[in-house]
């Protein structure tokens, strides 16, 4: 395989990075309005994962701070849940203005501390635009309900704020799952303690000024940068925050439900997934190959509803394969500040040693046989970042570890199946249960594998869109509860009942 190399830096991320952080290289915690630094003076370094150079220094939050954040969200709650959810909405929406005013600057940040390519940085930003417009267009309809009961009299049923609530959101999507958290939960009348990754906070903090900016009271939103085993941890055994949301790996979730459920804490838990991707024999093939490549290489693979197994019926396999080979080998791979590449780097070491080890699992073991890929990327244009080739893996057998643990990186294991059955069934052969697609112009198969698939969303000849109107979340250790639309609104708030009697 030729990966088509694509270098130079046609952006200064630093000084984007520095004109949305105001003077400072150093941005801030941002604490019941003012910029907050540890008390430790500890700072976190933001590392562009396609240089392995520093672009900047976040702090090194600690558990004082987390506790001063959630004093401010208390100190603000009252004033936030009176306001009306319509007013509550035009919040979010002059916010979602005041971003798309800045999206390039906000894309080329994303890009620049998470690696993705700089059309996706601006497709996620613009996304979470989205998220803020659609709640704030639903804000007029959220109301209670009214009970008939008769000659037992009438019940109103209010639905009311939780309180503080604690967001922990991971590094592969920052900003569009920032939104999918916050959105609701400030409509809704919460006050919020966020905690970005690690690895990419600047995004979210920048968003967070323009939040402010924008009308959100100080206080309502706070956003505490440091460790997950510090911060992280503290959120979620805080005894006054009501509600808890992580995204994030499923080892971590774990941690969360046995921490914030021993004190009864409300919990959402997103927990990744190994997509399904099904192709019947009677599919477009050009659609369903650039849906692979799309699904699979979108993000550098680094999405929890990418496509992470494929499987094509045997009586196009062989054409599939090929087309699908061609196209994956043709791939521009570099810098995503460039605008011309169309996968960047993985965004750590961490995961860039994970993926090549599970690779070189599958070639040490003969589980599978590796079409094209299979290398870490080096030389010019490479240095210092965290390149995988693009690798499309055939026949993994059963024990191949592509095949039955969560792959976060460039890497598509292929299988041919012989009947709908087998498919579903080896669809199914996982822990997760989040996302799958099927690729037909059948809707009996279509209808077939929607009912019987394991996973919170199934699509129809597309894979990974995600519009804010539809629920988004899994089954089995995919996790508990649904982000987006009109569910994850009502996962904020709390029902109370006024029953009367006439």
């Amino acid at each position: 395989m030729t990966t088509r190399l694509q270098t130079g830096n046609p952006l200064n991320c630093p000084g984007v990075v520095k004109s949305l952080a105001g003077d400072s290289l150093s941005m801030q915690m941002r604490i019941g309005g003012s910029d907050v630094s540890s008390p430790d003076d500890g700072w976190i370094p933001v590392i562009n994962p396609a240089t392995g150079t520093v672009i900047d220094t976040v702090p090194e939050g600690t558990l004082f701070e987390v506790e001063e954040a959630v004093c401010a969200a208390e100190a603000a709650f009252d004033a936030w849940a009176a306001h009306t959810v319509r007013e509550r909405g035009m919040v979010l929406f002059r916010a979602a203005v005041s971003v798309r005013n800045r999206l390039n600057e906000l894309a080329a940040l994303l890009t620049a501390e998470q690696g993705k390519p700089l059309r996706e940085a601006v497709d996620e930003v613009r996304g979470f635009a989205n998220i803020l417009e659609f709640y704030a267009g639903i804000a007029g309809a959220m109301h209670g309900d009214f009970i008939n009961l008769g000659s037992n009299g009438d019940c109103l049923v209010r639905h009311e704020p939780i309180g503080v609530c604690g967001a922990i959101a991971p590094w592969n999507m920052p900003v569009i799952i920032m939104g999918w958290k916050i959105g609701p939960a400030l409509l809704a009348g919460n006050t919020l303690v966020f905690k970005p990754a690690s690895e990419t906070p600047l995004t979210s903090l920048s968003i967070g000024s323009l939040m402010e900016e924008a009308g959100l009271p100080p206080g309502v939103l706070n956003i505490v940068t440091g460790r997950g085993s510090v911060v992280g941890e503290a959120l979620v055994k805080h005894p006054r925050i009501g509600k808890i949301s992580f995204t994030g790996d499923g080892e971590t979730g774990d941690r969360v439900r046995e921490l914030a459920g021993s004190r009864l804490a409300e919990i959402h838990l997103e927990l990744g997934g190994s997509d399904p991707m099904i192709v019947w024999k009677d599919a477009d093939i050009g659609e369903a190959v650039d849906g692979a490549v799309r699904g699979r290489f979108y993000n550098a693979g680094q999405t929890c509803t990418a496509v992470k197994r494929l499987f094509i019926h045997e009586e196009i396999a062989g054409v599939f394969i090929a087309q699908l080979k061609r196209k994956v080998e043709s791939l521009i791979v570099g810098d995503g500040s460039n605008p011309s590449v169309q996968m960047g780097p993985l965004t750590g070491m961490a995961i860039f040693e994970r993926i090549a080890s599970m690779v070189e699992e599958v070639r040490k073991k003969d589980q599978g046989t590796i079409l094209t890929g299979g290398f870490p990327l080096s030389g010019p244009g490479f240095e210092g970042g965290f390149f995988y080739s693009p690798t499309l893996v055939t026949d993994p057998g059963p024990l191949c570890p592509l095949m039955n643990r969560e792959v976060f990186g460039p890497v598509l294991p292929v299988s041919v199946i012989r009947s709908l059955d087998e498919a579903i069934s080896r669809a199914n052969e996982t822990r997760y249960g989040l996302g799958a697609s099927v690729w037909t112009r059948d809707m009996v198969i279509a209808r077939e594998v929607f009912s019987r698939v394991d996973a919170g969303v199934v699509w129809l000849n597309r894979h990974t869109v995600l519009p804010p109107e539809i629920p988004f979340g899994g089954v089995k250790a995919s996790g508990l509860g649904r982000e987006n639309g009109l569910q994850a609104y009502r996962n904020y708030t709390r029902t109370k009942a006024f029953f009367l009697n006439w």
